[in-house]
């Protein structure tokens, strides 16, 4: 028949494939040559101190008011808040085509990034060498390698003109008695593989162990008491392990890291995406595990949300405030008078677990931002347990330590009046009133004097993004799913074989058909009827096997891979297989987890609802032919059917054959609503992967894409080999 020739041909042509590509040569990505340590410091007057993060820029040639915005609000805010560090966590440009269907690097963006710069340097009056930016996938997207002509980072960014090319960044903060160091990573993919397969943070071995040696030489500071902070792009959740397994987690813990601090997620999961890490460490076998706990905040996105954060450590308790720029309708050159308390901490997100040695702190310190004169600030504490009635007032005064530029208040108080066993018991609120008499107040915040840890709830979203490790949750959907296949395609084949040899389970089948009317039917009747009677399709069985096993280690598609003129790669479930430029090795698994984004959906979408309606559709073909009345065979159908007065002899009907059919018959289509609605659902799969591999077409190029017959053919050439395998039955 036609569809025994379709299928006969699609398998060599998959077993082709598998001979062209066995033949490639692979080889591991190596570690790059940037993993150092560039070392700055600054001093800083008293041990207060505090800096402006702002991440996920996304400048667009398309959205200059990105750009125009950041210019005017940011520098404003830089004149007021004065910081000692700016951190720029990454994604400084978009990398996106106007319709945002493709990836790739735009030099006229991170031109504009320069500009900008510039103009922010100027306006602010902020000194240039205090701006760190690094990395984030966007600004990889489409660099085959640092230094390509397409690395635009290593020409336009900040860092690189102060000659900051490493992946790691120390910058130390000198007090008069404390040291704040604050340590950039730079963890993007070492082959810029352009977008959707580029969402993750691949650190090195190499630079794991740099990093932890550069934590550990700050340890061993004398002189001064150390707090450390870590600044990257990707949160923990959507950073990948290292070649050996290793992860930061435990490096922060080990190493006392108050906080790590990221960019990434955007504010659209949420503006609060905090979470505290504790972290089990084992010194010896002879003694107990220690406990330690290090804080990670992602701070929302300045392309949609326009936030900025200012972080401040205030004798090792750090604190941070989120503002946001998005009103329109204020002048550009406005800044409100911005309240951040850096001491009490706030017990909700902040907090960490203090020692019985550290004693508590009988003061209160607020940093105070404003373009006005401040005339008068007041401290007030509420207990909430007495319907958040004031329990006390309190003025500050200025820090006689805060340095000229005066923007530190303090207070002293007697701590152990707020002692409680709820760490959101007693609440404070600063409020300030300026030159023109303006009262501002800050938001009320709990607090806990013996550092206990209040109680915040995420929502679903939010745990599911931002503490979810997607590394392992990808490995658990995909193979859960491959062995979820495999039993769905092997356990039926051995069934039906065993069964097909069996008269006796065909007569309890054509005693439960008779016996009993169709709805009354047993549940497993009609589950193992699927299970057996779908699998019975023949060479299309086995070409799908093929296909599966073709799917977990040949390429699925080729494509445009690292820019849109370079080599064409291919894309594996173990990852993407890259040329290394000028040479003939291979890259080999680049690209895991982060191409999750494509394996996932074409497994769960297209690949197992294919499988699962091809069984439909020659189930429902043999419960035709089984529930008809009079006598009835399908051709390449079932081996049952059934008349008015009972079974027939079973064994006497041809099994899923092509034999000559001796008596006149009649073809027709099988009919009936549950094929009709077996049909739509073929439609719809057909229309999610036509939308996928358009998708794909537009990010890595339309010709490759397209001449790739596994990823782009295969799944509507199965559908319809089985709708024309089941096409018709045969009337005597």
């Amino acid at each position: 028949m036609a569809s025994e020739s379709l299928i006969c041909f699609l398998s060599p042509l998959f077993l082709l494939f598998s001979a062209l590509s066995s033949s490639m040569e692979i080889h591991n990505e190596a570690g790059g040559d940037r993993d150092y340590v560039t070392r700055e410091s600054f001093p800083m007057d008293g041990d207060v101190a505090w800096v402006v993060q702002v991440s996920d820029l996304h400048l667009s040639a398309f959205h200059p008011e990105r750009a125009e915005d950041l210019v005017s609000r940011l520098a404003s805010a830089l004149r007021v808040i004065r910081p000692s560090l700016l951190l720029i966590t990454g994604d400084i440009t978009d990398a996106k085509n106007k319709r945002r269907t493709s990836t790739r690097q735009d030099e006229t963006e991170w031109i504009q990034y320069r500009d900008t710069m510039d103009a922010i340097v100027r306006l602010s009056g902020i000194d240039r060498r205090t701006i760190f930016d690094i990395r984030g996938n966007h600004d990889k997207y489409g660099v085959p390698y640092v230094g390509h002509k397409l690395d635009f980072f290593s020409t336009y960014s900040v860092s690189s003109q102060q000659n900051r090319l490493s992946t790691i960044q120390s910058i130390s903060l000198l007090g008069r008695e404390r040291k704040y160091i604050f340590l950039g990573i730079d963890d993007t993919i070492g082959t810029g593989i352009r977008g959707p397969s580029n969402l993750f943070g691949h650190p090195t071995d190499k630079r794991m162990d740099i990093l932890e040696s550069e934590l550990q030489y700050s340890d061993n500071y004398s002189g001064s008491l150390v707090t450390k902070i870590v600044f990257g792009h990707f949160p923990m959740s959507f950073t990948a392990s290292s070649e050996r397994g290793k992860r930061y987690e435990s490096i922060f813990a080990n190493h006392s890291v108050s906080a790590y601090i990221c960019g990434h997620l955007h504010a659209k999961f949420g503006k609060q995406l905090w979470r505290l890490h504790t972290v089990e460490l084992t010194s010896n076998v002879k003694e107990p595990e220690i406990v330690k706990q290090f804080w990670e905040w992602e701070v929302g996105d300045w392309k949609d949300s326009r936030l900025i954060r200012i972080l401040a450590i205030d004798a090792g308790e750090v604190s941070f405030l989120d503002l946001e720029f998005l009103d329109k309708h204020k002048l550009l050159e406005d800044f409100e008078t911005t309240i951040l308390i850096t001491y009490p901490t706030d017990s909700r997100n902040m907090n960490r677990i203090k020692t019985d040695s550290q004693s508590f702190r009988n003061d209160i310190n607020a940093l105070i931002f404003s373009p006005q004169p401040i005339i008068n600030v007041t401290a007030r504490v509420f207990d909430s347990f007495r319907d958040f009635k004031m329990v006390e007032e309190i003025p500050l005064q200025v820090a006689t330590n805060s340095g000229t530029q005066k923007p530190l208040f303090h207070a002293k108080w007697n701590a152990d009046n707020y002692r409680s066993v709820s760490a959101t018991r007693y609440w404070l609120q600063v409020f300030v009133i300026d030159s023109q008499g303006k009262e501002i107040a800050s938001q009320p915040r709990p607090f806990s004097v013996e550092g206990k840890l209040g109680h915040y709830q995420n929502t679903w979203l939010t745990h599911l993004i931002f503490e979810v490790q997607w590394e392992n949750l990808y490995l658990i959907l995909l193979w859960s799913n491959v062995g979820f296949l495999i039993l769905f395609l092997f356990l039926p084949k051995v069934l039906n074989y065993f069964m097909e040899k069996n008269a006796s389970y065909q007569k309890w089948v054509m005693s439960v058909s008779v016996s009993s009317h169709i709805q009354q039917r047993k549940s497993f009747f009609w589950v193992l009827w699927f299970l057996t009677e779908g699998s019975r399709s023949g060479m299309l069985w086995f070409t799908m096997m093929i296909y599966f096993f073709y799917l977990l280690k040949l390429p699925w598609f080729w494509g445009h891979a690292t820019s849109e003129d370079g080599d064409v790669a291919g894309m594996y479930l173990s990852g993407w297989r890259i040329q290394v430029p000028n040479s003939s090795m291979m890259i080999d698994n680049l690209g895991i987890p982060d191409i999750f984004t494509i394996a996932l959906p074409f497994m769960y979408l297209v690949v197992t609802p294919m499988i699962i309606l091809i069984y439909c559709l020659f189930a429902e073909r043999s419960a035709v032919c089984l529930c008809s009345i009079g006598n009835i065979r399908c051709s390449n159908g079932p081996l049952l059917m059934e008349s008015e007065q009972g079974s027939q002899d079973v064994s006497e009907v041809p099994t899923n054959s092509s034999e000559d059919i001796n008596h006149p018959s009649v073809y027709k289509t099988c009919g009936g609503w549950t094929r009709w609605v077996i049909l739509l659902a073929c439609l719809v799969i057909i229309v999610i992967h036509f939308k996928l591999c358009c998708s794909l077409m537009l990010a890595y190029g339309g010709g490759p894409v397209a001449l790739s017959p596994a990823l782009m053919w295969a799944p509507p050439l199965f559908l319809a080999a089985a709708f024309y395998s089941t096409r018709t039955i045969v009337n005597h």
